[in-house]
């Protein structure tokens, strides 16, 4: 069964998400972070526990990058696991990656 936990710390002002970014939890992982994210205007995300990643990963990925600038936010990425870069090199998506 896949897994993935979101998690905000509150004095790091840093959402932290671990487990799988896959097929099979993007859908949960997108209603969980909708509602999260809504209140945070500067979104910093840690992907450094992910232990697993697709192109469902990266899809999510970009798709908070459009959330964020149609809601006029700060979205940075930290620790991207090496596949998910891989998949967005091979995309052509890299580019796109605020990454920090």
């Amino acid at each position: 069964m896949s897994s993935y936990a979101l998690a905000f710390d509150s004095k790091s002002n840093l959402i932290q998400i671990s487990g799988e970014l896959s097929f099979a939890t993007v859908n949960q992982v997108l209603e969980q972070s909708s509602k999260m994210f809504e209140p945070i205007i500067d979104l910093d995300i840690d992907l450094a526990e992910v232990s697993r990643s697709d192109s469902a990963g990266l899809a999510l990925i970009v798709h908070w990058i459009q959330q964020a600038n149609n809601s006029n936010k700060k979205i940075v990425f930290h620790n991207i696991p090496k596949q998910l870069l891989a998949i967005a090199d091979v995309s052509g998506l890299n580019e796109l990656l605020p990454i920090q």
